[in-house]
C-alpha cells in the first residue's frame, strides 16, 4: 500500500507538508483443509492500519519555530485466524472463525495541552513500540439460490483487546511508560451476493456496515496515570463494493472492482497523524489457473484524492488530502 498524504497549515495559501510513510507492506499466508462436509484451517494476515510521517519542519510551522522535531504515527492490526466451515446442504452453508488479534502503533507527536513531545517509536517495518493483544470472531452464512445465484451475511465482532503499552521518552531525555486505552477494531456487518451470468461472466455486490462510532469516539493516549482523552467522533460507515470477473479462457479471468464509503472523519476533529478520509477506490485484477493445483492472482487498486479542512477549535488552520495506490499478488496450490 503507497498513500500520498499531505497537510497544509495556515488555510488557503499555507505551508504544506507531505508526509513520507509512503510505502506499507502486509504479507499474509493460510492454510485451508477440506473434510468431507467441513472445512477448517488458519490463516495469519495483516488487517491494515493508518499512518503519516512529518519531518522536523512540520512541527516548526506548528510551534512558531519552538520546536523542530518529526512527528508521526504508524497504526497495524495483526489476525491470526481459526476458521470453521460446514456444508449443511448443497445449498447452504455456515461458517465460525476465532481471530487472534496483535495491534501495534508507533507515536512521535505533541501533547496538544502541553505541547510535551512524547515519543514512543522504532524503526521496526513490522512491528510498533507500543502493542496489545486479544480475541475477536466472526459468523458466516452462504446460500445458492440456484446454480447461478448465491447469498451471503457475515458479522465481524468488535474486538476485545488489550491497552496497547510501550517504554518511550518526554521532551527527548524524561523516560516514560506510555498507554493507549481500549483502542479496538469496529464490529462489521456485510451482505453480499454473486451470480453466473453465463459461465465468462460473473457478478458480485456487497454493502458493509462499519461501526466506528463504538471505537472511534475518542483516542486516549499518554503516559501511565495520566491518561489524555483527544475527540475523534468518527461516524458509522457503509461501504457498497461491487465487483466482476470475466474469463476470457477457462483458465484466466479478467476483474475489476469499485467500492464507495463515505468519509467518516469529521471535519472538527481531522487529525494530521491520522488521515483516514479515503473514500473511492478502483481495482483491476487478474487470475490464472496454470493447472496442477497452481493458480496465481493479482490486483492493483487506487483510491482518488480527498480533500478535508478543519473545522474545530483546534484543528481550523488545517487541511488534509489522501490518495492511494496499492498492489497484491496472491498465489494458491491446492494439495490433490
Amino acid at each position: 500500500m503507497s498513500p500520498d498524504v499531505n497537510a497544509q497549515l495556515g488555510g488557503a495559501g499555507g505551508q504544506s507538508f507531505h508526509s513520507s510513510g509512503e510505502s506499507y507492506v502486509m504479507p499474509s499466508i493460510s492454510l485451508i483443509r477440506k473434510d468431507g462436509a467441513f472445512a477448517y484451517g488458519f490463516g495469519i494476515s495483516a488487517q491494515g492500519g493508518m499512518g503519516a510521517e512529518y519531518d522536523g519542519a512540520f512541527t516548526a510551522a506548528l510551534t512558531g519555530g519552538a520546536l523542530n522535531l518529526p512527528q508521526r504515527s504508524e497504526l497495524g492490526f495483526l489476525r491470526i485466524m481459526f476458521p470453521l466451515a460446514y456444508e449443511v446442504n448443497d445449498a447452504l452453508s455456515i461458517a465460525a472463525q476465532i481471530d487472534y488479534g496483535r495491534e501495534t502503533i508507533d507515536l512521535q507527536m505533541l501533547d496538544p495541552t502541553t505541547m510535551s513531545y512524547m515519543d514512543v517509536s522504532d524503526d521496526n517495518n513490522f512491528n510498533g513500540k507500543m502493542n496489545g493483544t486479544g480475541w475477536g470472531f466472526n459468523l458466516g452464512i452462504h446460500y445458492k439460490v440456484n446454480e447461478d445465484f448465491a447469498l451471503g451475511a457475515a458479522y465481524h465482532s468488535q474486538t476485545s483487546l488489550s491497552d496497547l503499552t510501550g517504554h518511550g521518552t518526554i521532551n527527548m531525555s524524561i523516560p516514560a511508560d506510555f498507554r493507549v486505552v481500549d483502542m479496538q477494531w469496529p464490529a462489521t456487518y456485510t451482505i453480499g451476493m454473486a451470480w453466473d451470468i453465463n459461465e465468462q461472466w460473473m457478478l458480485a455486490a456487497d454493502i458493509k456496515q462499519l461501526m466506528w462510532s463504538t471505537t472511534m469516539q475518542n483516542f486516549n493516549f499518554g503516559v501511565e496515570g495520566n491518561i489524555q482523552s483527544m475527540p475523534m467522533n468518527w461516524s458509522d460507515q457503509t461501504v457498497f463494493m461491487l465487483g466482476t470477473q470475466y474469463k476470457i479462457t477457462p483458465t484466466f479471468a479478467l476483474r475489476a472492482g469499485f467500492n464507495y464509503g463515505k468519509n467518516p472523519v469529521p471535519s472538527d476533529t481531522l487529525n494530521y497523524l491520522f488521515p483516514a478520509i479515503s473514500e473511492t477506490h478502483y481495482t483491476l485484477g487478474l487470475g490464472w489457473d496454470m493447472g496442477g493445483g497452481h493458480t496465481l492472482s493479482g490486483s492493483i487498486v487506487y483510491a482518488p484524492n480527498v480533500e478535508q479542512s478543519g473545522t474545530g477549535m483546534t484543528n481550523s488552520g488545517l487541511s488534509m488530502s489522501h490518495s492511494q495506490f496499492g498492489w497484491d499478488m496472491n498465489y494458491n496450490y491446492s494439495f490433490k
